[in-house]
C-alpha cells in the first residue's frame, strides 16, 4: 500500500480514467490533465503541461510516487508531437521525480514496443529483443531504456508496462461491439485482427496491473499487460510471478468463434 499522494500524469486520459474508475478508493491521488478539466470528487486535479519541465517538477512535490501515463498516444503520430510529448515529457518526469526524491515510477510502455515481435507469430516471452513498429513505439522503448538508467544510476524503483490494446468503458457489450469492429476493420496497425484481438487489456486488468506495479517491491522490471486472453500474444507469465498479477478477463469471451480462427 502507497502512504501518500500518487500523482497520475494524463489523469484525463482514457487509462487514467480507467484506474480512478477502479482504484481511486485505494489511493490519495494527484490527477492531472492538459487542456480539458474535469473533475474526481475526492482527489487532487491539477493542468500540467509534461513538456514544461518546472511544470512537472512542481506536479511531483510531495508525492510518494507517479504513474506515467501522459504521452501522444497515436500509432502512427507524427515526429513533431511525439519528440515533445513522449520524448522530452517522459525525461521530465524521470528526472523531475528524481529532483523531489520520489522513489517509485510506473511508467506506461506499450505493445508498439515489440510489435514487429507480435508479427512474426508464436507468443513474445520477457527476454524478447526491442521491435517497435512506429516512431511511437521508439518513444516507449526511450522510456523504458530511460527507467533503466535512472534505475541502475540513482536507486529509482522503475517500473515499465507494455501496455496491451486497452480502450473504452467497462461493460463487455461495448467491448464485444468494440472488438468486432476491429474485426471486420481488419485489425488496426500493423496487427491483423487476431493479432490485435489477443493484445487485448480490459480495464479492470489494467487498473490491476498498476496497483501491483505500485504495490511491488521489485526494484526494476519490464512487463507485459494484457488479459488472460486464449490465444496470448505476450507472455505474461513473468507479470503474474513477480508482481502478483492475476487477470480476470480473456478476449474469447467477447466472441462466440475462436480467436484463433480470425483472419
Amino acid at each position: 500500500m502507497i502512504d501518500g499522494i500518487v500523482l497520475v500524469t494524463g489523469g484525463s486520459g482514457q487509462l487514467g480514467r480507467m484506474f480512478v474508475r477502479h482504484s481511486g478508493g485505494r489511493y490519495r491521488l494527484r490527477l492531472t490533465y492538459y487542456s480539458q478539466p474535469f473533475e474526481a470528487p475526492g482527489h487532487e486535479v491539477i493542468r500540467l503541461d509534461v513538456t514544461d519541465y518546472e511544470d512537472v517538477l512542481r506536479a511531483v512535490q510531495g508525492v510518494n510516487a507517479v504513474v506515467h501515463f501522459a504521452a501522444d498516444s497515436a500509432g502512427r503520430g507524427p515526429w513533431e508531437s511525439m519528440l515533445p510529448n513522449n520524448i522530452v515529457g517522459t525525461y521530465n518526469a524521470f528526472e523531475a521525480a528524481r529532483q523531489a526524491g520520489v522513489p517509485r515510477l510506473i511508467y506506461a510502455s506499450s505493445n508498439h514496443a515489440a510489435g514487429f515481435a507480435v508479427k512474426d507469430g508464436g507468443l513474445v516471452g520477457p527476454d524478447a529483443p526491442v521491435r517497435p513498429d512506429s516512431l511511437y513505439g521508439v518513444t516507449k522503448c526511450f522510456g523504458e531504456a530511460l527507467g533503466r538508467f535512472y534505475h541502475d544510476a540513482y536507486g529509482l524503483h522503475i517500473i515499465c508496462l507494455r501496455i496491451g490494446t486497452c480502450h473504452g468503458d467497462d461493460d463487455l457489450a461495448e467491448q464485444r461491439q468494440r472488438m468486432r469492429a476491429a474485426v471486420v476493420r481488419g485489425g488496426s496497425y500493423p496487427y491483423t485482427a487476431r493479432e490485435y484481438a489477443s493484445m487485448w487489456l480490459h480495464p479492470e486488468d489494467m487498473s490491476q496491473l498498476v496497483r501491483k506495479s505500485l504495490e511491488t517491491d521489485c526494484p526494476f522490471g519490464i512487463f507485459y499487460g494484457i488479459s488472460a486472453n486464449t490465444p496470448a500474444a505476450f507472455d505474461l507469465s513473468e507479470t503474474r510471478r513477480v508482481l502478483g498479477y492475476a487477470p480476470r478477463h480473456n478476449v474469447q469471451d467477447l466472441f462466440d468463434e475462436p480467436i484463433a480462427s480470425l483472419a
